[in-house]
């Protein structure tokens, strides 16, 4: 290039205005350019947001899984959130046994998901809508996933322990219920004999003389799977069956503080609903999740089990739910001795036996030299 060229090329222009509008030309391909640059950074945004969104919705679903298993069973958190805003307002005072109840449940769900209190009262309407929505629908999603693995499973432990002449297929849930002898006798109300044709028939007719309600402690929750008339509370809520469901459906990482009841110590494990209500399902023979089955009400039903933990009437009593705990936490987690190690009892203990001898034998050693 020239010094005229460059010349010619750095000189600038007026600019000069066509008409009244101002308007300055433009080339068609500097303003495409122009355009698309937006548009770009528009899609971009976008993108961002949608990942953005994307994550949450991840996030929320994966939290939600935890709210059944180790929060509330059964209440939305709708009812949770304005019982405590009900409460914050206008005190405790006058509140009623449901009152309390969700109460104790909307504290139970913010210790097992402490960002929930303080997130809630910072996003809008919408987006807090959104958020429980995200959270119910991983709440929904574990309970159908541990319904399955329940199904499944119950059915191999009913074969291997009781040996059934009918086996039951862990695909199949037709088989069960009343209709099977094992599994009838497990659902029966512990007050009447299943060995009793009459209560077998009655039953299986659905007769109003036999009507099998929440309102009665079904035979697979007792010890043994026997049940003493005069006291039953004995074996109350200790069978295998439990246990096996407990820690099938719950990875046990944890151990719980003492003092703990029982829906604190589901807490600590990762399971949609108690193994209660899910032993039941498991052995009837109803093939999906509903909160009432025929005259048995599974809500109600997990109420009475809180209550049998929680409303005690005396002193007497709550100390017998605390061994029923610590029996609990025995056969999960194991007993653990640590605080019985004192310094005194770990001297005498091969590693510190040890220690002492190398150190004895060093002693030695420098001596003969």
């Amino acid at each position: 290039m020239s010094a005229s060229e460059a010349d010619h090329r750095n000189e600038s222009y007026p600019l000069t205005l066509p008409d009244i509008s101002g308007v300055v030309p433009t080339s068609a391909e500097a303003r495409a350019k122009r355009r698309i640059a937006v548009l770009e950074d528009e899609l971009e945004n976008m993108k961002q947001e949608r990942r953005g969104k994307q994550r949450k919705t991840t996030f929320y679903v994966s939290q939600g899984r935890a709210i059944r298993r180790m929060g509330v069973l059964y209440t939305n958190l709708e009812d949770l959130i304005a019982e405590n805003d009900r409460r914050y307002e206008e005190g405790s005072e006058g509140a009623t046994p449901e009152h309390n109840r969700l109460q104790r449940g909307y504290i139970i769900v913010a210790q097992v998901l402490p960002w929930l209190h303080e997130r809630l009262g910072q996003l809008e309407v919408d987006d807090c809508q959104d958020m429980l929505k995200q959270l119910k629908r991983g709440a929904d999603a574990a309970r159908g996933d541990d319904t399955s693995t329940l199904k499944d499973l119950v059915a191999t432990w009913i074969n291997e322990h009781f040996h059934p002449p009918s086996l039951l297929k862990s695909d199949d849930k037709h088989a069960r219920g009343f209709v099977h002898d094992v599994c009838g006798k497990l659902l029966c109300p512990s007050e009447w004999n299943w060995d009793d044709n009459r209560v077998k028939a009655g039953i299986r007719d659905r007769t109003s003389d036999y009507i099998v309600s929440e309102n009665s402690w079904p035979l697979f929750l007792y010890e043994n799977y026997a049940v003493k008339l005069d006291n039953l509370e004995q074996g109350l809520f200790k069978s295998k069956i439990l246990v096996q469901a407990f820690k099938a459906a719950r990875p046990v990482t944890t151990k719980p503080s003492q003092g703990q009841n029982l829906r604190g110590l589901h807490n600590q494990h990762e399971e949609s609903h108690s193994s209660l209500p899910g032993v039941r399902f498991a052995l009837s023979n109803i093939s999906s999740w509903h909160t009432v089955d025929a005259d048995f009400d599974y809500e109600v039903f997990w109420s009475n089990v809180v209550d049998f933990f929680e409303n005690v009437p005396g002193p007497v009593t709550q100390q017998r739910v605390n061994h029923l705990l610590e029996w609990w936490t025995r056969k999960i987690f194991g007993k653990n001795h640590c605080e019985d190690l004192t310094p005194e009892v770990v001297s005498q203990m091969s590693v510190t036996a040890l220690a002492e001898q190398r150190k004895a034998l060093e002693d030695a050693a420098f001596d003969s030299d």
